[in-house]
């Protein structure tokens, strides 16, 4: 099974991508005071749960939404019209890295997805491309809560140098030509109720649907749970920083 369709079963239950509540979500979004009539682009958008909730707080903005999973796209789509705002979405079938600087938007959103940049920075330089003069952008990665421990590091997969605390995290996204207007810092119950719905969603999936695919899912749920289980909780932290473009 591929793994992108693995990601879409298991964000069924929990189409934020990340660990944000809808409620914070919303938080973030006013708190940027888009301008009338503002576009938006939204980075790897998945099921464009970001975009979508942008849209219903602002009755005259538009979007984008650009993603490589055919099925994120298929539901942000059937999201888009049952909430009756599929004529101002325009989805786009490809990297998140290739979309093209065609036009200047007022919020550039990619929560949880810097991995489609090569990590922080690189995704704060890219989407900075794309914004107008004191336009917005909306950052969401991993920070070290605390440092981590080699158990940790193994689980992940990952170097020491992967993430920054959060001072240096805040650092690093300014670095690209940003100021931080505001930040948010996910709590220990947004992690472990995006971590049980993503490990969840996707084993119930795998009891109701017996075959290979299920092997594959059961097996990629138990895997992604110890990892985080044993791993990661209480050491990788997550937050969304909203940024203003200097200069």
């Amino acid at each position: 099974m591929e793994r992108q369709v693995i990601s879409h079963l298991a964000h069924r239950d929990h189409p934020i991508a990340a660990p944000v509540s809808g409620a914070h979500v919303t938080r973030l979004l006013r708190r940027a005071r888009l301008p009338e009539g503002a576009r938006i682009l939204d980075l790897g958008c998945g099921e464009a749960a970001w975009t979508l909730r942008a849209l219903a707080l602002h009755e005259d903005a538009t979007a984008d939404g650009v993603d490589i999973s055919a099925q994120a796209l298929k539901a942000a789509e059937g999201h888009a019209e049952a909430q009756g705002v599929w004529e101002r979405i325009r989805l786009h079938h490809r990297p998140a890295a290739d979309f093209p600087v065609a036009e200047q938007y007022d919020l550039v959103v990619c929560v949880g997805a810097t991995h489609a940049f090569g990590g922080l920075v690189p995704t704060a330089e890219h989407v900075r491309r794309y914004l107008r003069p004191n336009g917005l952008a909306l950052i969401g990665d991993g920070f070290w809560e605390r440092e981590p421990t080699p158990e940790a590091l193994t689980r992940l997969g990952a170097e020491p140098s992967d993430f920054l605390d959060l001072p240096g995290t805040v650092a690093a996204a300014e670095f690209a030509g940003f100021d931080t207007i505001y930040g948010y810092t996910s709590d220990l119950s947004e992690w472990d109720d995006y971590e049980w719905s993503w490990t969840g969603t996707l084993l119930r999936w795998a009891n109701e649907n017996p075959g290979p695919d299920a092997d594959a899912a059961r097996a990629a749920a138990l895997e992604h749970r110890d990892m985080w289980l044993n791993g990661y909780r209480r050491i990788l932290g997550f937050v969304t920083l909203l940024l203003q473009r200097t200069g």
